[in-house]
């Protein structure tokens, strides 16, 4: 028996002044409760009871015993009620980073939303792609694209978004369209890298069944989606990307799919948290919330 439980059967006892129906209401045997207390007495190495056939009474070492085990007893209970009420309405400041169009095109326009739903959250929401030291800065989870590589980080993941290659009209005008994937090695990429990958991302195809990569030439690189896509816009190469980033250019056909009979793999999002820390009820609950919220929009998050 453990000293918490030690104290909370003394407690018992002294309060309904018998042993049987303090080992009663605990759902212990009577001779464990006996046990128990004369292995507390050895260890405070002091008599706390006194026994008779008919009563069991503190002695003045039990009586102030008593009285601290009931102070420790009370706050520990009123702890436990307190995190109880903090699992159902969660409080305290949240930091969180997010990254991607997605994340921004998704999150922040419901933040409102999550707000409303738990107004005693206080959020602290950076945005970026660089590398974040989440347990050096204070950061309670990130939103990131791409597979996780550190292994100190639990990853759930969010979304598996499809991807689309694409060009301009006056790019493919220019140089052609490509009908294989072999082809690209003759064209120009507007080529992405981000803080974590210093080196450009390749592009990726599943050709009969099996995944090909192919590293384009280019005269510009970037790290940023939106300038990304604008380089494409203007004819500056080619890109590949969630169709989710392009859907209203691809729409307004300012740019074109290419390739479209062979797909590329699609691009996985997660939400990142360190390994040891325990998550509180405020980062679960935004986990959870986010977690619907890429679901609504892309479904499935199973590979």
């Amino acid at each position: 028996m453990d000293r918490f439980d030690a104290m909370q059967l003394f407690t018992r006892i002294v309060d309904l002044g018998s042993f049987t129906q303090a080992a009663a209401a605990l759902d212990i045997p009577r001779a464990t409760a006996t046990h128990a207390i004369k292995e507390l007495e050895a260890r405070l190495h002091v008599r706390l009871l006194e026994r008779t056939t008919r009563q069991v009474r503190t002695t003045v070492d039990g009586q102030a015993f008593y009285e601290r085990c009931r102070h420790l007893l009370r706050e520990l209970e009123e702890a436990e009620s307190s995190l109880a009420e903090l699992a159902i309405n969660p409080r305290g400041r949240l930091r969180i980073d997010i990254h991607g169009a997605p994340a921004q095109a998704i999150v922040l326009p419901r933040i409102q939303e999550f707000h409303e739903r738990y107004p005693h959250i206080e959020l602290a929401m950076g945005s970026g792609d660089r590398l974040v030291d989440l347990v050096r800065e204070g950061v309670d989870c990130v939103v990131r694209a791409g597979e996780p590589k550190d292994s100190s980080l639990v990853t759930r993941r969010l979304a598996l978004l499809p991807q689309v290659t694409c060009a301009s009209p006056g790019y493919l005008a220019a140089y052609g369209t490509p009908t294989r994937p072999s082809d690209l090695t003759r064209h120009l990429a507007v080529n992405f890298f981000s803080a974590s990958r210093p080196e450009v991302f390749p592009y990726e195809f599943m050709v009969d069944g099996k995944l090909e990569t192919f590293m384009l030439k280019d005269w510009i690189s970037v790290n940023n989606a939106d300038i990304y896509k604008s380089c494409a816009e203007q004819g500056c190469g080619i890109i590949q990307v969630p169709r989710f980033n392009v859907e209203s250019q691809l729409r307004e056909g300012s740019l074109v799919e290419i390739l479209p009979h062979t797909p590329c793999p699609p691009m996985v999002y997660s939400v990142l948290y360190p390994h040891h820390r325990q998550l509180s009820p405020r980062v679960r609950v935004f986990i959870d919330w986010i977690a619907q919220l890429y679901a609504e929009r892309f479904g499935s998050a199973a590979a």
